[in-house]
């Protein structure tokens, strides 16, 4: 058995009753919390010392697009679609090498803000990049943090009235390939996993019906979780009324894409009876504050 202890922190639980310690201590054994409490541990083996630090339960990060770390501060006055029009070009001459550097450095950011899980949406990848998936695994390993890893696709085009230039979308039966083969090359459902894998076509402006209903099928069929982004946007609700008829919420729900494997970005503009089918169906949403912020686009009811 390995063990190790930390002790003299200030410990914050985050259980239930909010139990806190002003200086104790916390013993790991195989990787697993054994035991926790005030003052000095009663236990031999090696000892961290904690003194001066906070210990808490590591934050989580829901969503996020590591290698967009790489042109921060771009188009800052422009709305979301404006800003992804400006972006596109640029974003399609990512290759592997700048997607691990820039990953590594957003990792980074989020080690110490105290993350120590992320799910990471990269839908972006264009012809002759590289292998972007496993360049991103490898900057989870270096970074040591623990990485969901959500292989998104386009491919809705400008030709065919999508937004992204065509340069940046891949063939639908293209995408399901390799998302299928990013699960198998990857995916580790185990309880002590560091890397796993969802399906997460990017949004209802970049991907057809096609491309969601495949997706979704795939993601059911291998267990794995379905992850998109939904609702941002005033832009993003005209355009799902337009092109398919309904609203965000219920043009996911008939496509399949509602239930407890499935959590949604944003999700700022739903009306209630899309909120209300949202909590029946037990489907997550991740708040993006800061994104919604710089975009103006509201707050998530």
């Amino acid at each position: 058995m390995s063990r190790l202890v930390i002790e003299g922190c200030a410990i914050a639980t985050q259980d239930p009753a909010g139990t806190e310690f002003a200086r104790g201590h916390l013993v790991l054994e195989d990787g697993r919390i054994a035991a926790i409490g005030e003052g000095p541990a009663q236990v031999p083996g090696p000892r961290l010392d904690g003194r001066g630090c906070l210990l808490t339960p590591g934050l989580i990060c829901c969503h996020h697009h590591l290698w967009q770390w790489a042109t921060r501060g771009l188009a800052p006055e422009a709305s979301l679609f404006e800003w992804l029009q400006q972006l596109y070009p640029l974003w399609s001459r990512l290759d592997a090498e700048l997607h691990l550097d820039a990953s590594q450095a957003a990792l980074a950011a989020l080690a110490l803000s105290g993350c120590t899980l992320v799910a990471d949406h990269h839908y972006l990848f264009p012809a002759g990049s590289g292998d972007l998936v496993e360049a991103e695994a490898e900057a989870a390993t270096r970074v040591g943090l623990r990485l969901t890893l959500c292989r998104g696709s386009m491919d809705l085009g400008r030709s065919r009235g999508g937004l992204p230039p065509d340069e940046v979308v891949e063939a639908t039966e293209a995408a399901i390939a390799a998302t299928e083969a990013a699960i198998d090359r990857h995916h580790d459902p185990s309880p002590e996993s560091r890397l796993q894998v969802a399906v997460a076509p990017c949004s209802p402006f970049t991907v057809t019906p096609e491309l969601m209903r495949e997706a979704a099928g795939l993601a059911r069929r291998r267990g794995v979780r379905l992850h998109t982004h939904l609702a941002e946007t005033e832009d993003e609700e005209r355009f799902c009324r337009e092109r398919f008829g309904y609203g965000p919420a219920e043009y996911a729900d008939r496509l399949g894409w509602l239930g407890g494997d499935v959590w949604l970005a944003h999700c700022v503009h739903l009306d209630r009876p899309g909120a209300r089918r949202l909590g029946e169906t037990g489907t997550g949403v991740a708040h993006c504050p800061s994104s919604n912020g710089r975009l103006g686009a509201g707050l998530a009811p």
